[in-house]
């Protein structure tokens, strides 16, 4: 991973989710979750699955098994990640990670993923992103007990990056990203391309929403981020 020249003044950070920002997954785990529940005698209708998708497992869980969680809830996860690991050949980069992240890191910016993601995905998300040498640091599973919209990935993304939040910027897909950048003190810009709708983002508190990361990089200089520099 890179370490990359500090912009002028304080260091600064971009901290980036990984599903449905830079690596097109969402609705693989959409369909994975689809079939886990079905598997457990639990079926549930794609679109209350999609409306979940970034939330912390428990919570997602909770929200889609209701009364059956305690019951079912182990055995949907072990159903779920049997289900997704057959599907992660599929995984691909969105047009512009790469050159996202690499325009980040060569402007001086802390390039974090900042997941909660178990380490079996996150290898995988990272052999698809393909993008090393313009990392500072990543979070996964093992740094938090509870996932977004909890803030606790987004602090300790802070932690590993050695900024402050005032000095750092989220991109993410889910009002789950917008939700835990927020409580962190984080500002947050929403991507179209986890399927979440602009108002939805907006109203969760983002500050700028793109249709996904090509777009954000096109508009670098005039984004939130180019504050940062």
């Amino acid at each position: 991973m890179s370490e990359p020249a500090a912009p002028s003044g304080d260091p600064a950070a971009v901290l980036f989710d990984i599903d449905g920002t830079l690596i097109d997954s969402n609705y693989l785990h959409v369909f994975a979750w689809s079939l886990a529940l079905n598997d457990v005698g639990h079926r549930v209708d794609d679109w209350r699955i999609h409306a979940s998708i970034g939330m912390d497992s428990s919570k997602l869980k909770d929200e889609l098994l209701g009364a059956d969680a305690e019951r079912l809830g182990e055995a949907a996860t072990d159903a779920h990640s049997a289900r997704y690991a057959d599907l992660t050949g599929e995984l691909r980069p969105f047009a512009g990670a790469r050159d996202l992240l690499a325009a980040c890191a060569a402007r001086g910016l802390r390039v974090v993923l900042a997941t909660s993601a178990p380490e079996d995905e996150l290898k995988k998300l990272r052999e698809a992103l393909d993008a090393e040498d313009s990392l500072h640091a990543v979070t996964s599973a093992d740094d938090v007990e509870t996932a977004k919209p909890e803030p606790d990935v987004v602090r300790v993304a802070l932690e590993r990056a050695g900024v402050d939040a005032s000095r750092a910027v989220m991109v993410g897909d889910t009002v789950w990203d917008v939700e835990a950048a927020a409580r962190a003190g984080v500002s947050c810009i929403g991507v179209l391309s986890g399927g979440i709708g602009a108002a939805a983002l907006r109203e969760a508190g983002a500050v700028a929403v793109y249709d996904d990361v090509a777009a954000l990089l096109a508009g670098f200089d005039e984004s939130p981020l180019a504050a940062l520099l």
